[in-house]
C-alpha cells in the first residue's frame, strides 16, 4: 500500500530562498505593480493561454528552444499598456548592482513583465511609473521571508476587479493573492496571482462564489456569471478590459521542458476557481519560476501549484478592499 503524506496546508509567508516579493501601491489612482524578485537569475517558462495579453519580454518563456532560459525578476502591474514600461527602471537597478545575462560590455537582466486592465476603477490617468517600479524593488529588497505577504488590494491587484459578464460597473473587486505549500521533504511551490477575472469566483472548497457578477450595479444579488454569458444573445458587447496573471514559484530540481508542463497544470487552478475561465476577453497566462536544488516527481509539482494558484485566487478576492468603488468579498459576508 502506498502512504500518500497529508496535503500540505498554505502559508502566508515565502519560504523559498532566492526569491522576494515586492509591492508598488497608487491607492490615490488605484493601481499598481507587483515585482518577483530573483536578481540571480531562476528557470524560466511559461504557458500563455489568453486571448486578450499584454507582455514583455516573454519570447525566452514560451519558446524552450530559446537561448536565453533564467529571468531576474517578474513584473505583474496595472496600467493596460502603459504598464509595461514599469520594467524599465527594475531592469536599470539590477543591471548597475551587476545583475543580469554577461553581454562582455554591461549586465542585462530578464525581466518578463504582464499587465493587466484596471483603467475602469480609479483613476484611468493613473498608471504604474517609475516610482511604483522602485518602490516595489525597495520592498522586495527588504521583505523578511518569515513575515507574510500583503494581499487584496495592494500592488498589481489594486485596481483588478472580476465579474464583468454585465460590464464593470456589476462586477466586483478583485485583488492581488499570494499561496505557499511545502513538503516534509523540503519541496515547496507557491503561486502569487493578480486576480481581474472576466468571470465570477469561485471557492473550490466549498462552491461558493465569493465575489462576481451582480445584478444590478446597486445591489449585491450573484446574478452568475456563466449562466449571463450562456444565455448572451449574438453580437451583444461585452467587457474586454480583463486577465488572471499567475507567478508559480519553486525549488523542484526541474528542466525548462518540466517547467512548461507545471505551467500546463497550474492553469487547473483557475479552472477551479474562474467561471468560467479563460473567456474570449481574458488575457490569462501562467509564468514558473525555479531555483532548483530539491528533487520532486513533475506531477507532484503540477498538483501542487494547481493547489497554490487556486488557493491564491481565493485569499486575493477575499482579502480585497473595493474602496467605497466597488463591493468586495467582504460585502457579501
Amino acid at each position: 500500500m502506498i502512504h500518500l503524506p497529508p496535503f500540505p496546508r498554505p502559508a502566508a509567508d515565502l519560504p523559498l530562498d532566492g526569491f522576494s516579493i515586492g509591492h508598488g501601491t497608487d491607492l490615490e489612482g488605484s493601481t499598481g505593480t507587483t515585482l518577483i524578485l530573483c536578481p540571480e537569475g531562476a528557470l524560466a517558462a511559461a504557458e500563455v493561454r489568453g486571448s486578450a495579453t499584454g507582455t514583455r519580454q516573454f519570447d525566452s518563456l514560451v519558446a524552450v528552444h530559446h537561448i536565453a532560459s533564467r529571468a531576474h525578476a517578474v513584473i505583474l502591474a496595472g496600467g493596460s499598456g502603459f504598464g509595461l514600461d514599469i520594467a524599465g527602471p527594475v531592469a536599470s537597478e539590477l543591471s548597475r548592482g551587476g545583475f543580469g545575462f554577461d553581454t562582455g560590455f554591461r549586465p542585462v537582466p530578464l525581466i518578463p513583465t504582464a499587465i493587466l486592465f484596471d483603467l475602469a476603477f480609479g483613476d484611468a490617468d493613473a498608471v504604474p511609473d517609475a516610482s511604483l517600479s522602485r518602490a516595489a524593488l525597495a520592498e522586495a529588497r527588504a521583505h523578511d521571508p518569515a513575515q507574510p505577504i500583503p494581499i487584496g488590494s495592494v500592488g498589481a491587484g489594486t485596481g483588478a476587479t472580476v465579474g464583468k459578464a454585465l460590464g464593470p460597473d456589476q462586477g466586483m473587486k478583485g485583488g492581488l493573492g499570494f499561496a505557499s505549500l511545502s513538503l516534509a521533504g523540503g519541496l515547496t511551490v507557491a503561486a502569487v496571482v493578480a486576480v481581474n477575472a472576466f468571470g465570477d469566483v469561485r471557492d473550490p472548497e466549498t462552491g461558493q462564489v465569493i465575489a462576481g457578477c451582480r445584478s444590478s450595479p446597486q445591489g449585491l444579488e450573484l446574478a452568475g456569471g456563466e449562466r449571463v454569458l450562456a444565455a448572451m444573445p449574438p453580437g451583444l458587447s461585452t467587457w474586454e478590459g480583463n486577465t488572471t496573471l499567475a507567478v508559480v514559484l519553486t525549488n523542484a530540481e526541474l528542466d525548462k521542458v518540466g517547467l512548461l508542463k507545471v505551467c500546463q497544470m497550474a492553469f487547473g487552478g483557475l479552472y477551479r476557481t474562474l467561471c468560467p475561465a479563460l473567456s474570449l476577453f481574458d488575457g490569462d497566462l501562467v509564468v514558473t519560476l525555479s531555483q532548483g536544488g530539491v528533487p520532486a516527481h513533475l506531477n507532484q509539482v503540477g498538483v501542487l501549484a494547481q493547489a497554490a494558484v487556486a488557493r491564491a485566487i481565493v485569499c486575493g478576492v477575499e482579502a480585497a478592499d473595493g474602496f467605497g468603488i466597488l463591493p468586495a468579498a467582504r460585502d457579501l459576508r
